[in-house]
């Protein structure tokens, strides 16, 4: 390859070229080295990564204990297949997820490679604890690119565009968001509307819910609706399930964000960020329920990989070390003051929310969140990588624009970042 061809726009070519359209791109922007919460171009430029891989890098890019944990377990073996040749990173990691995770019982974990995984893992198990098949999910929700998790997460564009039929028995309730005028009441009576119109309370083996919605739109569950949702499965002998492949890994302040409301769930999904850039997820969840599938009925070639366990311990041991939920806490209210400050001055931003470091801004016409702006969050987004910053998008219209700074970014480039969305935000005013 010659220098020539190292440009963003002759590698987007070739990308045309080879690649399925259906594999989308934020930015036209191809990467050559990163540090932290920093990264370089092609062309050399510089941004700051507010995207983190979509929630991957609580811990930065290429932090150091991370490489010299991985480099540490490569030299010693790469792959056996867990459940041909064990290994005892795969059993600590297990034992830790277990200790993080919410509630007085006794628990187990699971470990695969992707959160679509992790989502479907756990719907398989409440299914062989129930016997029963019905699955719950809520509007706005997003569970995964397979079919199955297709079915659970409710939004249409772009993910089940053409991919339908989608698995049955699956249901969606409504998700409360105050700013659109959905109660805690509402969606709780939208769950008693599908045991009505649906499907029985008896045929229900799960609920599935974001503590936080990642692609949905940083809409924050109300403590009092998961501890409601809480009551209601225990009623019905529900399990509650709650997925936290977006929020955890101590994104919210918290290794999970559901402890944030004393709700202790039946299972939790994880990924993302649970081993610093390296792909493994996991189930955590009460033992006996974890049990219920036959010896083989979970597992996979790749899954808890021994190298990703290795990452994830040094992900465990680098939050540990640098009081980073504690951070997260603190992060998050800086960023939140920061953004509604920008809100008072502007209308476009009809919201400013979020949980712990996963904020984000919602963007109207006229100051009215019934006028949802996906041109201006579109506008504002390219705008910023412009001006070197990495911004994502999300929400039901797309017109929410979200914050997954790493944890350990310093104050002066979290600041930075901020000041480059702000500038964006008013070189787009005319949108």
């Amino acid at each position: 390859m010659t220098n020539a061809e190292q440009t963003n726009a002759a590698l987007m070519e070739r990308r045309r070229a080879a690649i399925p359209r259906g594999v989308g791109q934020s930015h036209e922007v191809f990467i050559a080295r990163s540090d932290n919460a920093e990264v370089w171009d092609v062309e050399g430029k510089r941004y700051i990564d507010f995207a983190g891989g979509i929630a991957v890098l609580n811990t930065g890019h290429c932090r150091p204990e991370i490489k010299e944990a991985v480099k540490k377990q490569i030299d010693l073996y790469t792959h056996t297949c867990f459940q041909v040749l064990a290994y005892e990173p795969y059993v600590e990691l297990a034992e830790r997820c277990n200790a993080l995770a919410p509630g007085k019982f006794a628990k187990k974990t699971l470990f695969l490679s992707t959160g679509a995984e992790a989502v479907e893992n756990a719907i398989k198990i409440a299914r062989a604890h129930t016997k029963r098949p019905g699955v719950i999910a809520f509007t706005s929700g997003y569970h995964g690119r397979t079919l199955l998790t297709l079915g659970l997460t409710g939004k249409v564009a772009p993910y089940k565009l053409g991919f339908g039929p989608f698995p049955n028995e699956i249901f969606h309730a409504d998700f409360p968001n105050a700013l659109h005028g959905v109660s805690v009441d509402d969606a709780m009576a939208s769950l008693e509307t599908i045991f009505k119109n649906d499907i029985e309370a008896s045929r229900v083996a799960a609920i599935i819910v974001e503590p936080v919605q990642g692609e949905g739109g940083f809409n924050v569950a109300p403590f009092d609706f998961l501890q409601r949702l809480r009551a209601l499965c225990d009623q019905h002998g529900i399990v509650m399930i709650a997925d936290e492949i977006q929020t955890g890994a101590g994104r919210t302040g918290t290794w999970f964000a559901i402890e944030q409301s004393g709700v202790a769930p039946d299972m939790i999904t994880m990924a993302k960020s649970m081993a610093g850039g390296y792909p493994i997820s996991g189930v955590v969840g009460r033992a006996e329920i974890m049990d219920a599938p036959a010896a083989g009925g979970l597992g996979g070639t790749y899954a808890g990989s021994p190298v990703a366990c290795a990452a994830a311990l040094a992900v465990l041991d680098v939050f540990k070390k640098e009081n980073l939920l504690a951070h997260s806490r603190l992060l998050g209210a800086h960023m939140m003051a920061r953004l509604q400050a920008m809100a008072a001055q502007d209308k476009r931003i009809c919201d400013v929310r979020g949980l712990g470091a996963m904020v984000a801004i919602e963007l109207c016409k006229n100051g009215d969140p019934h006028q949802p702006s996906a041109d201006t969050a579109k506008a504002l987004a390219a705008e910023a990588t412009q001006r070197g910053l990495i911004l994502l998008t999300c929400g039901t219209y797309g017109n929410v624009v979200r914050i997954l700074v790493p944890l350990t970014a310093s104050d002066t480039i979290v600041d930075e970042g901020l000041d480059i969305l702000a500038a964006s935000l008013d070189a787009v005013q005319t949108i």
